[in-house]
């Protein structure tokens, strides 16, 4: 199952269809809560089921983006585990003096 997108807020684009604003949030459909564990209600969060989580931890969002922010939790959350038995790939590119 993929995630989708719950916001704080929508705005709509050039053709109408509403879009995802302010805080992001990762959403799998049929569920009441976020990835995170946040309350779709309590949060008074929209879902937008036709939206998919497609954000990474390298994405960077610009002033005119509608989405402000995207939770770090989600993020960490969807990104998964490296798998047994393979090694991490981080080096030190810049070794101190």
């Amino acid at each position: 199952m993929r995630a989708s997108i719950a916001a704080s807020g929508e705005a709509r684009d050039e053709d109408g269809i509403r879009i995802p604003a302010g805080d992001a949030h990762a959403w799998m459909p049929g569920h009441n809560e976020t990835v995170c564990g946040a309350s779709l209600f309590r949060s008074r969060l929209r879902v937008f089921p036709h939206v998919p989580w497609e954000y990474r931890d390298t994405d960077v969002l610009n002033p005119g983006d509608a989405v402000r922010h995207v939770c770090p939790r989600c993020l960490a959350a969807l990104r998964g585990r490296p798998q047994r038995g393979r090694k991490r790939t981080w080096t030190r590119t810049s070794p101190r003096p």
